[in-house]
């Protein structure tokens, strides 16, 4: 079989039309006629597009992750999900009600309203395949040509599932997008469990939660996207922010160690230090309610940082450098951290480090007059 190197070539293969035909049930949602589909890559390639007065730029990290995990499928074969692409036709095309497909004329496209980074990813991952195979064509390298071809074609069939609406105006579009990225959203059970395919964070987080005795008393809304239900403490991504406060000493946005590949043992070690973490918390801080102020997130995230910076000064992250320190909470004012306001008005970032701060220089001066040796880790009963 000769090798596809194009996009071009791939769907010159299909059976020739004077449009592009989107099967799929007609339905309402919000009160819009919209159809869903699932589309292989191929077909999506040739009808999308994005309006820039309506998306955001793109943002090269959340890009660099997105095709990290793409080539989890194209490199490792391993199996990877995306939460489904929200288009809007603007009128565009004709639903064939006998059909059940809609019908865009070739000149006619979808704007992307939600998945934009999705798409970019899958894009540029096909302009980089094809920039191999023209430089392996180019230098006979016909086996590295057939590699090639087979990533092509399973990256062209890659199924995604897609919800389009069919005549909703660009105002009504940007609405929906904020609506989509601010919100929380509820996990189906099935997306619950694709989270051991992610990153090492991630993975380390629901093994804490699910594991972990601390965490019992420490609750996690592992089924929430974004944000968390009311009867949780913690939400699944605060519980990430805090780990890579706590073994990298920096904010989520910064995380280097975020990857996809990882050893086993390394990430059994960091659970069982996190879960040594949040037993110290529990023993030494007061009861978890979501009115302490020492349990928000901003204080959670700061004192993660800062037990980060003594946990690690014996060189590497050390599990008694940690206990030590722990012994200083019960003797924090956490009340005065923040003035009037400012725990509801400054910045969020000025909110965690103006914490951090002050735990800090608590610490500093306050350590060789409220720790002995005296003092036991045990103080209360110990949850573990």
């Amino acid at each position: 079989m000769d090798a596809i190197s194009s996009l071009s070539e791939l769907l010159a293969e299909q059976k020739p039309s004077s449009f592009v035909e989107i099967p799929g049930i007609l339905g309402q949602t919000f009160g819009q006629a919209t159809i869903a589909a699932t589309l292989p890559m191929s077909k999506l390639f040739s009808i999308y597009e994005v309006d820039l007065e309506v998306q955001r730029a793109i943002i090269p990290r959340n890009l660099s992750k997105l095709i990290d995990y793409v080539n989890l499928y194209l490199e490792d074969r391993q199996p990877i999900y995306f939460p489904g692409i929200i288009f809007s036709a603007r009128g565009a095309g004709h639903y064939d009600e006998d059909q059940q497909a809609l019908r865009l004329q070739p000149i006619e496209k979808l704007y992307v309203v939600d998945g934009q980074h999705r798409l970019a990813a899958f894009q540029r991952i096909m302009e980089t395949l094809q920039s191999q195979m023209a430089r392996a064509k180019d230098r006979r390298e016909y086996d590295k040509m057939e590699e090639i071809t087979e990533k092509l074609r399973r990256l062209y069939a890659f199924p995604i599932s897609t919800m389009t609406y069919l005549d909703i105006n660009a105002r009504q579009e940007r609405q929906l997008f904020s609506d989509i990225n601010k919100l929380p959203r509820k996990l189906g059970g099935n997306l619950a469990v694709l989270r051991d395919q992610r990153r090492f964070y991630h993975v380390a987080a629901s093994e804490l939660a699910a594991k972990a005795p601390a965490m019992q008393k420490l609750t996690v809304d592992m089924f929430s996207e974004r944000g968390k239900s009311p009867e949780y403490l913690f939400s699944y991504h605060l519980l990430i922010e805090i780990l890579i406060a706590l073994f990298e000493g920096r904010m989520k946005s910064a995380a280097r160690n975020n990857g996809y590949q990882y050893e086993d043992k390394e990430l059994q070690d960091l659970v069982s230090l996190a879960g040594t973490y949040f037993n110290g918390l529990l023993n030494y801080l007061p009861e978890p309610t979501k009115g302490e102020i020492v349990w928000s997130e901003n204080i959670q995230i700061a004192l993660a940082m800062f037990m980060h910076e003594e946990a690690t000064k014996p060189g590497k992250f050390n599990r008694y450098a940690l206990e030590h320190v722990l012994k200083i909470l019960p003797h924090v004012n956490w009340n005065n951290i923040y003035a009037g306001e400012e725990k509801d008005r400054l910045p969020r970032r000025t909110r965690i480090m103006k914490a951090y701060n002050y735990i800090k220089n608590f610490y500093q001066d306050q350590n060789a007059f409220l720790i002995s040796d005296a003092d036991s880790y045990n103080s209360k009963e110990d949850v573990s």
